[in-house]
C-alpha cells in the first residue's frame, strides 16, 4: 500500500507564511524533516518544529495532541512534543497545526535492535507513568486500546499475504481468546513503535516519546506491544521486569505487537524502513 496522496499541498513557502502571519516572533530558516501519511514536519530553526496536517483524517489528531499532550507531560518524565503555539487556518490553508519544541537526537528505529537495551527501564517508567485512568472525554479510536477481537477479521485478511503465516495465526488465535481487559480505560500512546522514539544525539536513553496522533484510551496492552516492536529477547525481559503488567495483559500485548506488526508488513511496500519494523516484530512475536 502506497502513502495517501496529500489533500493540500504544503511547502515552505506556506509554512513560512502562517508562521509569520500568526506567530511572527518564531519565524526562522525552515527544513523539510517529514512528508508522512498524515502530516507534513518542517524544522523550524534550530529548537523548533512545525506539524501540519496533509490529509483532513489528520486534523482531529493534532487538535488531540494540542488540547492533551500538556496535560500528559505531567505523568511522565520523559519529554513529549508539548505544543508551542497552536496555529489556525489561513494563507489558504484550511486546518489547525502546531509549533512544537524540536528534539536532538535519532530515533530508535535507526538504532540497531541490538543496541537498544539501554531504552528498556525508560520506556517501562514512561509506560507506567501515562497508563493512569482517562477522562471520558478522551480521545476515541476505533483500532487501539479495543478488544483483540474488534482486530480479527483485519489480522486474518493480513496474515494471508504474510511469510510464516500459519504459525502467526496460531500466536493470534490464542491471543484473541484471551480475557479482555477488565479496568478502567488508561491513557494510551497508541503506537509505540521504534520510529516514534527518539533516542539520545549520543544513542542512548530515551530523550522523547513522539507522534501521538494515535492517542487514546482503553487497555495498556495496547502500547505494551512495544516489548515486540523495540526490542530483542534479553532487552524485552528486562521491560517486562520493569512494566506494570499482569500475565494476562502481557500475553494480550503480544497480541497487539502481531496487530501492528502484520499492518507494517502488509502496508509499507513504499517505506522500507516501516517494512524493516513490521518484519523485526514479527519474528520476535515468534520467539517469545
Amino acid at each position: 500500500m502506497n502513502t495517501p496522496a496529500a489533500e493540500i499541498d504544503i511547502d515552505a513557502d506556506l509554512v513560512d507564511r502562517l508562521v509569520r502571519a500568526q506567530h511572527p516572533d518564531l519565524a526562522g530558516p525552515l527544513t523539510l524533516v517529514a512528508n508522512g501519511w498524515d502530516n507534513v514536519i518542517y524544522r523550524l530553526g534550530s529548537d523548533l518544529s512545525v506539524r501540519l496536517p496533509r490529509r483532513e483524517v489528520a486534523v482531529e489528531l493534532i487538535v488531540n495532541e494540542q488540547r492533551w499532550l500538556p496535560v500528559l507531560a505531567g505523568y511522565v518524565e520523559v519529554a513529549l512534543p508539548v505544543p508551542v503555539r497552536a496555529g489556525v487556518a489561513g494563507e489558504g490553508y484550511p486546518w489547525p497545526w502546531t509549533i512544537a519544541p524540536w528534539f536532538e537526537g535519532r530515533t530508535v528505529a535507526a538504532v540497531p535492535p541490538a543496541e537498544r537495551a539501554g531504552l528498556a527501564v525508560p520506556l517501562a517508567a514512561f509506560m507506567n507513568g501515562l497508563h493512569r485512568p482517562a477522562p471520558p472525554e478522551a480521545p476515541r479510536n476505533p483500532v487501539r486500546g479495543v478488544p483483540l477481537a474488534a482486530r480479527d477479521e483485519a489480522v486474518r485478511g493480513r496474515l494471508r499475504s504474510i511469510p510464516r503465516s500459519a504459525e502467526l495465526l496460531a500466536l493470534w488465535e490464542k491471543a484473541v481468546a484471551l480475557p479482555s481487559w477488565q479496568g478502567p480505560a488508561l491513557w494510551l500512546h497508541g503506537d509505540p513503535h521504534p520510529a516514534n522514539l527518539l533516542a539520545g544525539a549520543d544513542g542512548g536513553g530515551l530523550a522523547a516519546v513522539l507522534d501521538f496522533g494515535d492517542l487514546t484510551s482503553g487497555d495498556p496492552a495496547t502500547d505494551l506491544a512495544a516489548a515486540w516492536l523495540v526490542f530483542e529477547e534479553e532487552a524485552r525481559e528486562v521491560f517486562r521486569a520493569h512494566v506494570e503488567a499482569d500475565e494476562t495483559t502481557w500475553e494480550r500485548a503480544r497480541g497487539w505487537a502481531l496487530v501492528m506488526g502484520t499492518a507494517l508488513a502488509a502496508h509499507s511496500a513504499d517505506h522500507p524502513g516501516m517494512a524493516a519494523i513490521g518484519e523485526h516484530v514479527l519474528g520476535q512475536v515468534l520467539l517469545s
